[in-house]
């Protein structure tokens, strides 16, 4: 079984800690979607969600320090993306433990076009701002 979200070096951004916790975001979402795919889904979704949700808001809240240590211009449009997405994120944890929402190819997708678009665009845009500013 191939995994749903392959790293490849286009997502490096070359900064250690925020590759590493890349990585720890994609195999979050190989592990629902091998679940999804071995019928566990809604078995083991609310715990996949809830360490999504969680390591979201950890990977976010290292990003954002970066980016408020070197005055990143583009912070307000960064921060609010991060929001909207643990907003979403949440929402999907909450309905899973009223029984309201199951793992679905559509939600995956969703999880994984929004992490690789992230990581291709806003997250690679601010890269070079923090190595002109010494921070990474």
């Amino acid at each position: 079984m191939a995994a749903f979200f392959i790293w490849n070096d286009s997502y490096d951004t070359g900064i250690r800690i925020i590759d590493s916790q890349h990585k720890r975001l994609i195999a979050i979402l190989n592990e629902l979607f091998e679940a999804m795919e071995k019928g566990q889904g809604s078995a083991i979704m609310a715990k996949l969600l809830a360490d999504l949700h969680n390591y979201t808001v950890t990977h976010f809240s290292t990003e954002e320090n970066l980016l408020k240590q070197s005055d990143y211009p583009d912070f307000a449009a960064h921060k609010k993306l991060h929001d909207e997405f643990a907003a979403r994120v949440h929402q999907m944890q909450a309905a899973c433990e009223k029984g309201q929402v199951s793992m679905s190819l559509r939600l995956a997708t969703f999880l994984k076009t929004w992490l690789a678009e992230h990581i291709l665009g806003t997250d690679k845009q601010y890269v070079e701002h923090l190595k002109s500013k010494g921070v990474w």
